[in-house]
């Protein structure tokens, strides 16, 4: 199932050893789930891993988050676009979700911020914005 992991899911992840957001990211490196990436995406994910906050409340030493986000960027599938939908969402940085779900094919966008992503200018009913213990129950 093609699907958007947005920052918040993969961060929480690295921040509890259990829980909702650490059986998503299983899920993906399962193959049950198939996380879609592009350079937008890539980019925010590498400087949310970088800052210090992060880093000091991770529970894996620095090198070991480097290496978590490789390892979960390796299943990740890369998808370059060249065509931005623009839905105008309340948080102007949560766009670039939107536009690699469209750009993808996925059906699913797993995130804690489930109400930026309602508040759009464009719709489209074919994607589900999930929170990480919803998309939990489908499986």
């Amino acid at each position: 199932m093609k699907t958007v992991i947005d920052t918040n899911v993969l961060v929480g992840s690295l921040l509890s050893g259990q829980g909702v957001n650490r059986s998503v990211i299983k899920y993906c490196f399962e193959g049950k789930l198939a996380p879609q990436i592009s350079n937008s995406l890539f980019m925010e994910y590498s400087d949310v891993f970088s800052r210090n906050d992060i880093i000091e409340k991770s529970l894996l030493p620095e090198k070991e988050n480097q290496d978590f986000l490789d390892d979960f960027l390796s299943v990740c599938i890369w998808n370059d676009f060249y065509f931005r939908w623009r839905p105008n969402l309340r948080d102007e940085g949560d766009n670039h979700i939107v536009e690699l779900a469209l750009a993808s094919g996925s059906s699913i966008i797993v995130t804690h911020n489930i109400r930026d992503f309602r508040y759009s200018e464009l719709k489209f009913p074919e994607l589900k914005i999930l929170t990480p213990a919803q998309i939990l129950e489908h499986f």
